[in-house]
């Protein structure tokens, strides 16, 4: 007996070695490992101010402890695809592929560590801090499509970049800094293991860490990095009294994820106490948390106004609210962070209660012709609860709400939020089909329908919609307004049927639309959204392609239009990587595994034995 548990015990010791030894093999091929297990040994130049020495004016005594997942499975997010749907498709990847590398070569030769080039000029510009936006933000775009020469290359020279202080020396947005320059350290080092990556994330988390030192932890939504150097003036720094709400409610996913992957909470504990001071001024129908959640005090309940006041933490008292610009990503972090911490009770309320009010009060049918079945999201004006105003004003910037429905129906089971978000996307769709660039504006307004179930086109409903848009206080045509008839007013502004107004006819080489589209993809297998996407793509090509790269456009029913000379950096971290998504084999950052900020930077998922390092 005991010679025969000595050679199990023997056998089970030399399985557990070739197990272990297989594991580490394994590590090795793993792309980035070298960098893994050599990053403390990596050289990189001194920051001009080291924030970790720095003292606080207004400390924190105790931090809130990084939440570990909850034991929860939650629903597959992607369709099964079978063994040929979900495949890439080449010639089509391939194309978008080709744009990025003419833009990033581009990008290279005439604006190299800048923040943006300037497509049309050749020149370059910074206002992102000077930190090279474009580059930092492109890093896991270029990972993703497989430049892994290119990556290596714009590794080395985000090592050089310091981001303790600006080169301009004027302010820097927290949430732009966030979610493109932390966002895309955080990406990229998620995709690749580089630890270099998340050296010069820790670095940047310092420095922005700095902007929570006010009175009540509240951050400075535009911070002056370099008044460090004036301790004087830097004690004096308090929270903003008129702040956008998402450029306080959308830091969430890249400071939770600094502290998971280093263990330190502090970067969690700053954006928790923002979160719970927005969930304390909502009202949780089914207390699951009745030590945070209050009686909701907003005039749409639910939903949080476009500006606050962070101050005086009054995050309820507007009276503008929308899933478009001011607030659309504070909406998308709250569901997000369900899936970034592996289950949350709190953000999962919130986004219920949220998506709830949107259904509600927001989302409209456009009366369009032919009695199409689509969904878009507009405006709401409340001056309390009893007087919620719609307002059919639609905004590129909340196609993403698509998207974000659909997602939230995969991870909480409910299917009518899935059909909703398909409808919302293909609202937003049809935007950039009935133009005659087939590019979607940047605001339009349109007619709502008075039923979602029917609703069938009236040519005289909708000039008087146009009239209505257009005073005559409002147009400057000659003859004066007055005496112009309704045809007029459409052919002078060039509006499509069912477009009552466009009070920006820009394209900025956005991205929310086929962010949308990528999403259903994924969650429904639908070919047709491929379809889609390429037809989108080509159109875009066709009106924004200049002899370097790609340029923001000053009028969507214009072909003649010229030119803005802008290339923003989302055009290559989130237009261009979706796309490329979208024909790309559907394993490729699977959204059972990742989860993407507002910016378009795969985070990795908690799972339900932690959070992944």
């Amino acid at each position: 007996m005991a010679r025969t548990a000595r050679r199990r015990h023997g056998i089970f010791l030399l399985a557990s070695t070739i197990l272990i030894l297989l594991f580490i093999s394994y590590q090795d091929r793993l792309p980035g490992a070298q960098h893994r297990r050599h990053g403390d040994h990596l050289d990189f130049p001194a920051p001009a101010f080291d924030w970790t020495k720095r003292n606080e004016t207004h400390p924190v005594s105790s931090y809130l402890p990084i939440p570990r997942p909850q034991r929860r499975q939650f629903p597959r997010v992607q369709h099964n695809f079978g063994w040929f749907t979900g495949r890439a498709q080449v010639a089509r990847q391939q194309a978008v592929k080709k744009a990025f590398q003419r833009c990033w070569q581009a990008y290279k030769e005439h604006a190299w560590l800048k923040d943006e080039l300037r497509p049309t000029s050749g020149t370059s510009k910074d206002h992102f801090a000077g930190w090279a936006a474009t580059l930092v933000d492109s890093l896991d775009t270029l990972w993703i499509m497989g430049l892994k020469a290119e990556f290596e290359e714009a590794v080395q020279a985000v090592v050089t970049i310091d981001f303790s202080v600006t080169k301009s020396g004027d302010s820097i947005s927290l949430f732009e800094t966030t979610i493109r320059y932390l966002g895309g350290l955080l990406g990229s080092y998620d995709l690749s293991g580089d630890s270099r990556l998340l050296v010069k994330a820790v670095e940047l988390g310092h420095t922005l860490y700095g902007a929570f030192d006010t009175p009540n932890r509240m951050p400075r939504t535009y911070f002056d990095v370099n008044a460090v150097t004036d301790g004087a003036m830097f004690s004096k720094q308090v929270a903003d009294y008129n702040t956008v709400t998402a450029d306080v409610g959308s830091l969430t996913l890249e400071f939770t994820r600094l502290s998971q992957l280093t263990g330190d909470p502090k970067w969690h504990d700053a954006v928790a106490r923002i979160m719970t001071a927005f969930a304390a001024q909502r009202l949780d129908p089914k207390p699951v948390c009745p030590n945070i959640f209050a009686e909701n005090q907003t005039n749409v309940p639910g939903m949080f106004p476009t500006m606050v006041n962070s101050h005086e933490q009054d995050f309820h008292s507007g009276t503008q609210f929308t899933v478009g610009a001011l607030s659309d990503s504070v909406y998308e972090y709250i569901l997000k962070m369900v899936a970034l911490l592996g289950g949350s009770d709190v953000y999962e309320t919130m986004y219920n209660m949220a998506v709830d009010a949107i259904v509600k009060h927001i989302i409209f049918r456009p009366m369009v012709p032919g009695d199409l079945d689509i969904l878009l999201a507009g405006k709401v004006s409340a001056f309390d609860t009893a007087h919620v105003v719609h307002q059919p004003d639609a905004e590129h910037l909340g196609c993403f709400i698509g998207g974000l429905m659909a997602l939230g129906g995969r991870m909480l089971s409910n299917r009518t939020h899935i059909e909703i978000g398909r409808k919302l996307t293909d609202g937003c769709i049809w935007s950039y089909d009935a133009l005659p660039l087939g590019i979607g504006p940047e605001d339009m307004s349109l007619v709502a329908c008075e039923s979602r179930t029917h609703c069938p086109w009236n040519e005289s409903t909708w000039h008087a919609a146009v009239l209505d848009r257009h005073p005559p206080s409002q147009v400057q045509y000659s003859p004066p307004r007055h005496v112009l008839d309704v045809h007029t007013i459409i052919r002078t502004e060039r509006l499509p049927p069912a477009f009552a107004a466009m009070t920006n006819k820009h394209y900025i080489l956005r991205p929310e639309a086929l962010e949308s589209v990528f999403v259903l993809y994924r969650i429904t297998g639908d070919p047709k959204l491929r379809d889609d996407a390429w037809r989108m793509f080509t159109r875009i090509q066709n009106a924004t392609r200049t002899d370097l790269a790609n340029s923001a456009i000053s009028d969507v029913t214009d072909p003649a239009a010229p030119k803005m000379d802008e290339m923003e950096s989302f055009w290559l971290a989130e237009t261009l990587k979706y796309l490329y998504l979208i024909f790309s084999d559907s394993t490729l950052v699977n959204l059972d595994d990742w989860v993407f900020n507002t910016e378009a930077h795969p985070l990795r998922r908690s799972r339900q034995r932690g959070w992944i390092r």
